[in-house]
């Protein structure tokens, strides 16, 4: 990946929180080299002062991208400061959730190119996926640039439009928090029936991540793979009955849970 990423006049990263963190990771063991690379962090870790990038030392004179990975809530003071790299060559990728494009082209100028992402936190173990989509003013090699950036940290898809980010936030952005939450109350069904707190927990955790790797790894559909762990009449198939029931089943509740982060999004991008 390194041989695509031509970083030649600097790379901003502005918050460097577990995010951040996991992207700088990513892009330094794929050879970006740390003296292109600014990070402004005002809370640093030990791990990033001993990188070797430009730590809290402005912003470089010709930034070919600026990553904004400040939480939604502190981007209306950070961005004031990089309106100098606007309305230029500099492309903007904004991480941060609820902040959309036209807010960001308000602060930064009509003709800033932008890219907008949304990752999720199995990125701080190479295992996340992003959804990203572009301005009219961000060409086809930044969008391609920006997937290989996020392609450090794990999967990336392209949007149609900056509509659909909602829906992949609700999906994958808030998803990996409905799993753990699925381990949780597995884990609590177990003991239920009988067993300890701690040997309930292992089997769930377990379970669940490797089950996520076997649907990693495998070419059949999510659909094949549960047919095939379901024996008819057996112990599986008593419990999908109830899973998948109509009214109160998984579906339905997870259509319901997802349209509620989705419907949330889209009025923290008002």
């Amino acid at each position: 990946m390194s041989a695509d990423i031509k970083i030649e006049h600097g790379l901003l990263l502005l918050g460097c929180g577990k995010m951040g963190s996991a992207l700088l990771r990513g892009w330094l063991d794929f050879g970006v080299p740390a003296s292109n690379v600014w990070v402004i962090e005002p809370h640093p870790s030990d791990w990033l002062q001993a990188t070797g990038v430009h730590l809290n030392k402005g912003v470089p004179d010709r930034a070919e991208i600026a990553i904004l990975a400040v939480k939604p809530q502190m981007m209306g003071a950070a961005l004031p400061g990089l309106t100098a790299l606007g309305n230029g060559e500099t492309l903007f990728i904004s991480i941060a959730a609820g902040t959309t494009i036209a807010t960001l082209e308000q602060v930064l100028g009509a003709r800033t190119p932008i890219v907008r992402v949304m990752p999720n936190t199995p990125a701080m173990v190479g295992r996340g996926i992003s959804g990203l989509v572009g301005n009219a003013h961000a060409s086809a090699a930044q969008i391609a640039q920006s997937r290989l950036l996020m392609q450090a940290v794990g999967e990336v898809v392209e949007l149609e439009n900056e509509a659909q980010i909602d829906a992949v936030t609700a999906v994958s952005g808030s998803g990996p928090a409905y799993v753990f939450h699925l381990i949780e109350a597995l884990a609590a069904a177990g003991e239920a029936e009988g067993l300890s707190p701690e040997i309930a927990m292992k089997l769930a955790r377990a379970t669940v991540t490797g089950s996520g790797e076997l649907a990693h790894r495998s070419e059949d559909s999510a659909e094949q793979l549960r047919i095939n762990v379901t024996s008819p009449g057996g112990t599986t198939a008593a419990a999908l009955a109830v899973l998948m029931e109509t009214e109160t089943g998984f579906p339905a509740l997870l259509r319901r849970a997802v349209k509620a982060a989705a419907d949330r999004g889209r009025e923290l991008g008002k």
